[in-house]
């Protein structure tokens, strides 16, 4: 096998029993690399100005600081992706606003869905959500509470290159709508919804539902980290 591309992985928790166990799952995918561990958000942000991993995986809160200006210091030199069992909307909305690009909720996704993640993020900028935090979002778009960057829709849909239709589409998504819902508030048949949601996800260059509204709703600014 050649050259293989390998991903350097920060984990950040304050349970060396946490800590252990996703450098022992990460790290049995030969692309995965743990090459740093924090117990405290003080020595997190040090240790990750020091080694500019590719990504931190990061639990929230955590001791010895604030954790909100944890996430934004360490968003400056990594990508983040909070891993916590956490699922307060509030903290969501925090982590997001602070910078991190995904928000992984335990027990709602598997080591297969992780590791991808972790690809993913590094590869394409994707932001990994479980459910639970997807759906805080969509809640804080409905009530307007949602850190967008560019909430005019006109602009959104030049950005992205899409349709009419299909701006109608994803705007339709971003407040929550199942592929169902939009076929019937748009009078199309569910194969259209999901032919355009399809065309959709590949102008947004979104993986998945959750990076799609992300990215619609400019929680988060579409710029990747340079190594």
């Amino acid at each position: 096998m050649g050259d293989m591309e390998r991903y350097r992985i920060m984990v950040v928790d304050d349970s060396p029993i946490i800590r252990s166990g996703l450098t022992t799952v990460l790290e049995a995918s030969n692309d995965l690399e743990i090459v740093g561990e924090a117990g405290d958000s003080r020595r997190a942000v040090d240790l990750a100005w020091q080694i500019k991993p590719d990504v931190v995986l990061s639990d929230m809160p955590m001791p010895e600081g604030d954790g909100i200006t944890s996430v934004a210091m360490l968003s400056e030199v990594s990508r983040v992706i909070i891993l916590t069992y956490a699922d307060d909307p509030d903290m969501v909305l925090s982590a997001i606003r602070s910078g991190a690009i995904g928000y992984l909720v335990h027990d709602t996704f598997t080591v297969e869905e992780l590791t991808d993640a972790i690809r993913d993020t590094v590869r394409s900028n994707a932001h990994p959500l479980s459910p639970t935090a997807a759906a805080a979002l969509v809640t804080a778009a409905k009530a307007g509470q949602c850190p967008c960057v560019e909430r005019n829709p006109g602009a959104r849909r030049e950005h992205f290159g899409l349709s009419a239709r299909e701006t109608d589409v994803m705007n339709l998504i971003a407040q929550g709508h199942t592929n169902s819902s939009i076929a019937a508030q748009l009078f199309l048949a569910e194969k259209s919804v999901k032919n355009y949601i399809n065309r959709i996800y590949a102008k947004m260059e979104a993986q998945n539902r959750a990076t799609a509204i992300v990215k619609w709703l400019g929680i988060r600014p579409d710029t990747a980290i340079e190594n």
